[in-house]
């Protein structure tokens, strides 16, 4: 029943978000998604996001609340990182109708040495592959354009489903790391690019 107006003209469906948002980019596409970087558009599937009970028990609560929030935490986090280095994490839309599904991208953090790989999708996007498709496509950037001998990882020892995707990536678990005062441990992980082909 859908598609059609009430005259008969086929009514198109709306043109994915990056198309309507001058102030933002791809930076890298594959067969089913586009990466793209994040801008004050986004706020409401960032305040989502980042509410999520996975990423609540997983991440950490970022003190996001509503859309001031989340707009502050696109600008203080991944559009600043990106000026400083060129990189950070990115919006993973779906292709076939730009739906914004998660973030993956790499980040620099102050609390580690090397550049590491970060995603986070919504509940409704796991379990599709899709998460495993757009890290295939961060860690070729990261071989190709950044130059990266090698890129880390990170995660909790209680979130399986990131330690399956990690292995599968072809990272290896190095230690056990302690990243604030309370952390009962971290899983730390790394993945060299040397081998990655031209």
């Amino acid at each position: 029943m859908g598609g059609f107006g009430t005259l008969g003209a086929r009514v198109r469906p709306p043109a994915p978000l990056r198309d309507r948002l001058p102030m933002t980019a791809i930076v890298c596409e594959t067969p089913r998604l586009a990466l793209r970087t994040l801008c004050d558009a986004d706020a409401a599937f960032i305040l989502r996001l980042v509410n999520d009970p996975e990423w609540l028990r997983f991440i950490g609560d970022r003190n996001v609340h509503d859309l001031r929030d989340a707009r502050r935490y696109i600008n203080d986090g991944p559009v600043a990182m990106r000026k400083r280095h060129g990189f950070a994490l990115d919006v993973v839309e779906r292709k076939e109708d730009g739906a914004p599904m998660g973030l993956c991208g790499l980040i620099k953090r102050e609390t580690l040495d090397d550049v590491d790989i970060g995603f986070a999708f919504l509940p409704e996007f796991r379990r599709h592959g899709f998460a495993r498709e757009a890290c295939d496509a961060v860690l070729e950037r990261a071989a190709r354009e950044f130059a990266l001998p090698r890129v880390a990882a990170i995660t909790s020892p209680l979130n399986l489903r990131s330690m399956k995707l990690l292995h599968a990536l072809g990272f290896e678990f190095i230690r056990l790391l302690k990243m604030a005062p309370d952390d009962r441990g971290t899983r730390f992980y790394l993945l060299s690019l040397r081998d990655t082909p031209d």
